[in-house]
């Protein structure tokens, strides 16, 4: 997870040092389309959530942007449009050929099967909690392809995952405005910590476990 975790983290710096991606540019994206017509906005917001999965999008902002220049439930649905299809390829893409990467990693076969055992009996609650960090959920869908987790599974947690955040997002995207955007902050701030607290106590309960074996 920590050599997937850093793959992605990379093409954030490589986009950032760049700037061929940012929260400007998304803006002006969106802005430019929305005076086209609606759904070329919501086709940008699903294309750049699924595009999550191959480079570094900064998933909360664009999701807010969608309530705000779509309505409460267009951006909602644009949103886990484009979130459910990226978990969906993650998942497929790591389930084929995924066990190329997993023996590259772990050379030894019995520290192997412990490392697919342990997202086995966690990765629930990995993918419910995958929200805490922006790189988090790509690797949780490509861990739960490469650990055979049964498809029915993983979607409707990815579902239980994506759904209310996304719902919550775009909400407070609408209800926010240039002159008005405290909607919009507090709900990053609430999400984020939320979901920070709710992994720091899973990460505690993991470390007694190991502590009591």
């Amino acid at each position: 997870m920590l050599f997937l975790a850093l793959c992605f983290a990379s093409t954030f710096i490589i986009l950032k040092s760049t700037g061929v991606v940012t929260v400007e540019k998304i803006e002006i994206w969106l802005d430019l389309a929305k005076s086209a017509d609606p759904i070329y906005v919501a086709l940008i917001v699903s294309l750049l959530l699924f595009a999550d999965l191959l480079i570094a999008i900064p998933t909360l902002t664009v999701m807010l942007l969608s309530g705000y220049f779509l309505g409460p439930l267009n951006g909602a649905i644009a949103s886990i449009t484009g979130l459910l299809v990226a978990g969906i390829c993650g998942y497929g893409i790591s389930r084929r050929y995924g066990y190329v990467l997993v023996n590259f990693l772990i050379k030894d076969t019995e520290e192997r099967e412990k490392a697919i055992a342990m997202f086995n009996n966690h990765g629930a609650v990995v993918i419910l909690l995958s929200r805490a960090t922006p790189i988090l959920p790509e690797i949780s869908a490509c861990m739960a392809g490469m650990s055979k987790m049964p498809f029915n599974n993983f979607i409707v947690l990815w579902l239980i995952s994506t759904v209310p955040y996304s719902l919550i997002a775009s909400y407070a995207g609408s209800i926010s405005s240039i002159d008005n955007p405290s909607p919009a902050i507090y709900t990053a701030i609430g999400l984020t910590g939320l979901f920070w607290a709710a992994w720091l106590l899973f990460r505690r309960r993991m470390k007694l476990e190991r502590i009591r074996t």
